[in-house]
Formats: C-alpha cells, structure tokens, sequence
C-alpha cells in the first residue's frame, strides 16, 4: 500500500474487467501497483508515511 495525493483524474485499471476512478485533489492509501502507474503517468504524487503516535525514539542518556 502507499499513500498518494492524485494531481489529475486517474483511471486504475488492475484487470480488463474494473475500472477505479480518483479524482483530482484525492489523496489517501491505494494499492501500490496503482500508485505506481499513477505516478509513472504523471497523475499522482507519494506522499510520506503516516509519522508514527508518541516518542519513537528514546535517548538514553536524557534524564527524567
């Protein structure tokens, strides 16, 4: 999965048989395959990872 911010309409096509339209200006998780596509074809833009809840990083050396 990866999150992407559509700059253009896109139509995914994974199979000859389904068709799934975003809109410009939508952005949210959509199936890598179709993220990739989209970005090839100039439509879409990645966007980083969701930054993770609460301290991630702990320092040893700081002091409570």
């Amino acid at each position: 999965m990866a999150r992407v911010r559509f700059i253009a309409d896109f139509d995914y096509k994974p199979t000859a048989r389904s068709t799934t339209g975003y809109k410009a200006g939508w952005s949210g998780t959509v199936k890598r395959d179709c993220a990739d596509r989209a970005v090839a074809a100039g439509k879409a833009e990645l966007l980083d990872a969701k930054p993770p809840t609460g301290d991630a990083v702990s320092d040893e050396n700081s002091q409570p």
